[in-house]
């Protein structure tokens, strides 16, 4: 990794270098905090957890061949040198931000309530047509997970696409230090971490910390169709770029009455929906216009496709390029996934869900053929206002022909009581655990189902995708 000494490093994170002198002009070739992931040459960051203490694992990684070690204890006669530190994690933090500033590469922050990781599978598939690409894996966007990404940045990465997750006040100020994006894209300013965040003003605060730490040059691309972001005309003294769906700013209610929202630079018309294998679209960008085909389905993908194509333009690709990259698109698991196996299709997003995200993925499923079916859970992280946004989601199924719902959890009789009151046709099974709607879902199956799955992640509605994956 280069410029990544043992000095070096000692001297980012205000650590104490204590080893061989001929050992300190050594670089480290990678680092990690998994002691399984340890290969020659790397620097191990040992955390301390609620039930393992990484530290334990010291003698091991030298074993491995790990050149050095942070710690926060002083080592008896160690295999090799290490870093004293008073906060593994802390330094941690401060070594990222010290190799991302040493870094000669552009970098793509990805913030927002819903479409975080859909968005950042989306720009690192079109930057991929130009670009060698390195992107946050899965879903690891937050102290520990973005550091790490960022010790994964190599010489022959041209632009690193990095996704930026909060839950709290100032947490986005420390990823967005370590981060320095060139371009910062916010999705939305949605219904999520109400806990610690309280308003949707407080999530607007919280996520443009990440404009204090943009590069002088850099901008700033937002939802023009969101109607917090569309006030964020300048950011550090630079236009902001729009994008969202037709050109002209649209009038929005909001909570404090009628609202004019931004006019895009960026925007898509002649959406058309493609059942569940996507969405047609015309984006036109001020240069040109191109016909695409979205290979993801729902209408809030023609948003990540849109926030892609302001990425790519910032960044020099051509219109085909473009193209090709949102056409290549494809989702992870857990996240608008689809399964077709045993004659039924599985939309498998369970990895998480907030009350905007629910109702996307309500309208993704009206759009299939055949029986409708969603299965849903609770909801975590939505303060005193709780109840009311699972009935929010409830009073959604008016009018989207669902044949069945099925819900489990504490909160989630709120989706089920509202769904009986607006939509009579849907049949709606309240059940009392997972395992007896896992036996209730299982019966009511049948050959040309669509089956939506989704809930916060703590509700384990994986093990559900997996009993639908199972033989008949």
């Amino acid at each position: 990794m280069k410029n990544m000494t043992l000095e070096h490093i000692a001297q980012a994170c205000g650590g104490t270098y204590i080893g061989e002198e001929c050992d300190r002009k050594k670089e480290i070739q990678g680092a990690v905090i998994d002691s399984r992931l340890v290969g020659e040459g790397y620097l191990f960051i040992p955390i301390r957890g609620a039930r393992v203490d990484g530290h334990d694992f010291i003698p091991a990684v030298f074993e491995k061949g790990a050149l050095a070690v942070l710690s926060e204890q002083r080592l008896e006669h160690p295999a090799g040198p290490y870093i004293l530190v008073d906060s593994t994690e802390e330094a941690m933090k401060k070594i990222a931000a010290f190799y991302r500033r040493s870094l000669d590469i552009k970098v793509v922050g990805i913030t927002g309530s819903v479409g975080k990781t859909s968005t950042k599978e989306m720009i690192a598939s079109v930057l991929s047509e130009k670009y060698c690409v390195l992107k946050t894996e899965g879903n690891l966007n937050n102290e520990i997970g973005l550091p790490l990404t960022i010790f994964k940045i190599r010489e022959e990465h041209q632009v690193a696409v990095l996704e930026m997750g909060i839950s709290e006040f100032g947490e986005m100020h420390r990823l967005a230090e370590m981060a320095q994006p060139d371009i910062c894209v916010i999705t939305n300013i949605g219904l999520c971490h109400l806990e610690n965040l309280i308003t949707r003003d407080g999530i607007l605060k919280a996520k443009t910390e990440s404009f204090e730490h943009l590069a002088p040059d850099g901008i700033a691309v937002l939802n023009g169709d969101d109607d917090k972001l569309c006030d964020k005309k300048m950011v550090n003294g630079r236009p902001a770029v729009f994008y969202g769906i037709g050109q002209e700013a649209k009038t929005a209610e909001t909570e404090t009455g009628s609202k004019r929202l931004a006019e895009k630079e960026v925007y898509a018309t002649d959406v058309e929906a493609i059942g569940l294998e996507g969405t047609k679209a015309v984006i036109h960008t001020p240069e040109q216009q191109f016909e695409v085909v979205i290979p993801i389905a729902g209408e809030h993908n023609v948003y990540n496709a849109l926030a892609a194509v302001c990425v790519a333009r910032r960044l020099g690709l051509d219109a085909e390029e473009m193209k090709l990259g949102i056409e290549h698109a494809h989702t992870i698991g857990g996240r608008s996934n689809l399964i077709r196996k045993n004659g039924i299709t599985i939309i498998d997003d369970c990895y998480n869900a907030n009350p905007v995200s629910m109702m996307a993925s309500i309208d993704v499923l009206s759009q299939a053929k055949g029986r409708k079916i969603a299965v849903l859970g609770d909801m975590g992280e939505l303060g005193s206002e709780e109840k009311k946004l699972h009935g929010m989601v409830g009073t959604h199924f008016a009018g989207k022909k669902i044949d069945a719902l099925f819900v489990t959890g504490t909160l989630a009789g709120e989706i089920a009581e509202e769904a009986r009151r607006v939509a009579p046709e849907t049949r709606v099974y309240a059940e009392p655990d997972k395992e007896a709607l896992e036996e209730a879902l299982l019966d009511c199956r049948r050959p040309g189902d669509t089956i939506l799955v989704k809930a916060s992640h703590f509700m384990g509605f994986s093990e559900i995708v997996k009993k639908l994956e199972q033989p008949q």
